[in-house]
C-alpha cells in the first residue's frame, strides 16, 4: 500500500512541476469525443507516456494526453483518453488517474462516454445524462483502503450530483436540446453485447450500456468528488434490424454528437 502512495505522490509531483495552474475541475473524454479540447485556451499537454506510473492508452480513438488549460474562465484538467479493464489493466490501474486528480485538488469530475441505448425512446446521437449506474464488473476499491483518499465503505446512493444534473437539464432547455436521463450499466467488454444481454440489461433497469465510466465514478465518489456524466448514444442495442454493431459506426455517431456535448460541458463548467 505504501508503494501505491509513493507512486501517487511521484505522479503528482511530476504533473505539478509541468502544469502552471491548480484546477478543481477535471474532464474525461470518451471514445470519439475529443472535440472538447478545442475549447481549451492556453493548453499545456502532457503525454501519458511521459507521466510516471500512468497507464498507456491502447485504444486508437483515445489521444493519450493530460491537458491543462482554461475553459469558460476556469482552470481545468482534461483527460483526452481513458483506460479500460478490457485493455488488460487491473481496476486499480484504470482508476489510478482519478486518484491522482483527487490529490491534485480536483473537486468536480465531468465524464463522457459512448454507450449503447436500450431505452425505446432513444435514438442514435441522443445525449443521456447519467442519474445512476449498475456495476456489472468488479469494484475498483477492492483491496486495502487508501485512507488518505476516502473511507473504507463509501456511500454510493448518489454517485451523480443532482445539482449538476439539474443545471445540465436547464442548459439543455436553454439550448433547445432534448437531453435524456437514465441508468448506465457498466460491463467489462470488449465485445458488444448479445441481443439477449441487451434485453436482460434493460429488464434490470438500465437505459444504456458501456465499457467504462463506472470504475472511475466509484473512485471519484470514494474521493469525495461531485460527478456529472453524459453518454452519447452511439448504437441501439434493442432494435428490429438484423444489423451488427461496429466500432467504426460507434465512433462516427460520437463525432456527430460532439458539438452538443462540448457546449453542455463548457456551460456546465461556467456555472461552477
Amino acid at each position: 500500500m505504501e508503494n501505491i502512495r509513493d507512486k501517487l505522490q511521484e505522479t503528482c509531483r511530476y504533473i505539478q512541476s509541468r502544469i502552471p495552474l491548480s484546477a478543481e475541475v477535471a474532464v474525461i473524454l470518451g471514445s470519439g469525443l475529443g472535440d472538447f479540447l478545442s475549447q481549451i485556451t492556453d493548453p499545456v499537454p502532457l503525454e501519458y507516456t511521459a507521466i510516471p506510473h500512468f497507464p498507456r492508452t491502447t485504444v486508437a480513438s483515445h489521444r493519450g494526453q493530460l491537458v491543462a488549460g482554461w475553459c469558460a474562465g476556469k482552470p481545468v484538467l482534461v483527460m483526452a483518453g481513458r483506460f479500460h479493464y478490457y485493455e488488460g489493466y487491473s481496476l486499480e490501474e484504470v482508476v489510478y488517474p482519478i486518484r491522482v486528480l483527487s490529490l491534485l485538488g480536483v473537486k468536480t469530475l465531468l465524464v463522457s462516454n459512448a454507450a449503447g441505448g436500450m431505452n425505446q425512446d432513444f435514438r442514435m446521437g441522443d445525449l443521456m445524462i447519467l442519474t445512476d449506474h449498475i456495476n456489472l464488473g468488479e469494484n475498483p476499491l477492492r483491496g486495502p483502503n487508501l485512507e488518505g483518499i476516502g473511507p473504507r465503505f463509501p456511500d454510493l446512493s448518489e454517485p451523480y450530483s443532482k445539482t449538476l444534473i439539474r443545471t445540465a437539464l436547464g442548459i439543455g432547455k436553454e439550448l433547445g436540446l432534448d437531453l435524456k436521463t437514465g441508468v448506465y450499466a457498466g460491463v467489462q467488454g470488449p465485445s458488444f453485447e448479445t441481443r439477449a444481454e441487451y434485453r436482460y440489461l434493460h429488464l434490470i433497469g438500465a437505459d444504456a450500456v458501456g465499457m467504462s465510466t463506472v470504475p472511475e465514478v466509484i473512485a471519484a465518489a470514494h474521493a469525495g468528488m461531485q460527478v456529472f456524466a453524459l453518454s452519447v448514444i452511439t448504437n441501439l442495442g434493442i432494435r428490429d434490424e438484423e444489423n451488427q454493431v461496429t466500432q467504426q459506426e460507434v465512433l462516427e455517431a460520437a463525432v456527430k454528437a460532439e458539438p452538443k456535448l462540448t457546449v453542455i460541458f463548457k456551460k456546465l463548467i461556467a456555472s461552477l
